[in-house]
């Protein structure tokens, strides 16, 4: 089962959509050995070229000649040149787009995040918003099946870009196997001296920009006692950053708001286990990965009553109105003030991320995949 994956995102990207893409690509290849993975990437020169070079089912192919100098161009377009002669059989766009000129006869899979394009305009620049549109409908128009990444994505597929119904699969999705694994007392420790990390404080993870609306959650900080603080992990986007600055000097918070923009994702896991909890109150989210990682790690969650949020979240989370900053001191308050309250939550996450398992992903995918490729995996095995 030959396999062709676009690869831009699992090469140079840290947050939501590399993550994804290596746990897709790494998965199948470590649990399917009759998979082969093509990656094909405009460049492999980021983090995370060794996440793939142990398999040896996973190859890899990028621009050559004068496809170099115009790499974007060769992921739009140039693609589909290379896809029989490296005999793949299926192509999934793992970001929300596939590129033009796949040859007939091969099987075309997109992975659709979320429509935020559509929904908060705002948020993207003319060209950019201009460019991801026209993308994302080519992409699912030519798709044999579109997956979204919760039942919130589905809707808004068929409400916004009217794709039909049947055309479409959710599958979930899983964060990195290193917020499954246990963390050691002694590498809390380690974490919480690297960093610097006050005694008592709160977990904030995501891009600083306006959709994830960190300000709320600094405002929600002011309501409590002064021995509690806030830890925002996150590189800063836009004007927003600025905006976010000036609410912590207004607040007078300095001393209690602190800003890690460059942390390393292997101390990630060591970040959130040593908080009281997590805070994570976007806006609008396709499904809202920190969720997951929070529960991963034992902590409970605060999170947005809105979009994929309680989808991802279930019985787990604590459920606030993102634009009241009340709202959200009062349900930090609950976890500062009632360690019943933080244990059964702890407890109830255990079972929940039990639905996002690299494992159970996989299955789901590598069941599509053999499905439109007219396969009888039962056969196979026995």
């Amino acid at each position: 089962m030959v396999i062709g994956f676009d690869a831009k995102r699992a090469f140079q990207n840290n947050t939501g959509l590399g993550n994804y893409s290596r746990m897709l690509i790494c998965g199948l290849a470590q649990e399917h050995q009759d998979v082969h993975a093509v990656l094909y990437s405009p460049s492999m020169s980021g983090d995370y070229r060794s996440y793939f070079s142990g398999y040896a089912n996973i190859s890899t192919r990028q621009p050559s000649g004068w496809d170099r100098r115009v790499p974007n161009l060769w992921r739009g377009f140039g693609i589909g040149m290379h896809l029989t002669g490296d005999k793949v059989k299926l192509y999934h766009g793992l970001s929300h787009e596939l590129p033009h000129g796949i040859p007939k006869g091969i099987k075309k899979v997109v992975t659709m995040h979320d429509l935020i394009v559509w929904r908060y305009p705002q948020y993207f620049k003319h060209f950019d918003r201009v460019v991801h549109r026209i993308k994302q409908r080519h992409s699912c128009k030519i798709a044999d099946v579109v997956v979204a990444i919760s039942e919130q994505t589905k809707r808004d597929l068929i409400d916004i870009m009217h794709v039909p119904e049947e055309k479409i699969r959710v599958l979930y999705q899983s964060c990195d196997q290193i917020f499954w694994q246990p963390i050691p007392e002694d590498d809390k420790k380690d974490i919480k001296a690297l960093y610097h990390l006050p005694e008592k404080y709160f977990v904030c993870v995501g891009t600083i920009e306006e959709r994830k609306n960190q300000i709320s959650t600094v405002k929600a900080l002011k309501e409590l006692p002064e021995d509690v603080h806030l830890v925002i992990v996150g590189r800063p986007h836009t004007h927003y950053y600025f905006e976010l600055q000036r609410t912590i000097r207004e607040l007078e918070l300095n001393d209690r708001v602190h800003i890690i923009q460059k942390a390393d994702f292997e101390d990630f896991p060591g970040l959130y286990a040593n908080a009281v909890g997590s805070v994570y109150v976007s806006r609008f989210e396709g499904f809202g990965i920190p969720i997951l990682e929070s529960m991963c790690c034992d902590i409970p969650v605060i999170t947005s009553n809105c979009s994929s949020m309680p989808e991802a979240g279930g019985e787990a989370a604590l459920y606030v109105n993102p634009e009241d900053p009340k709202d959200i001191a009062s349900k930090m308050r609950m976890l500062l003030n009632q360690p019943t309250l933080r244990e059964e939550l702890i407890a109830k996450g255990r079972v929940q991320r039990e639905k996002y398992t690299q494992h159970a992903i996989i299955e789901q995918f590598y069941s599509l995949y053999s499905e439109l490729l007219g396969k009888d995996i039962d056969s196979e095995e026995n």
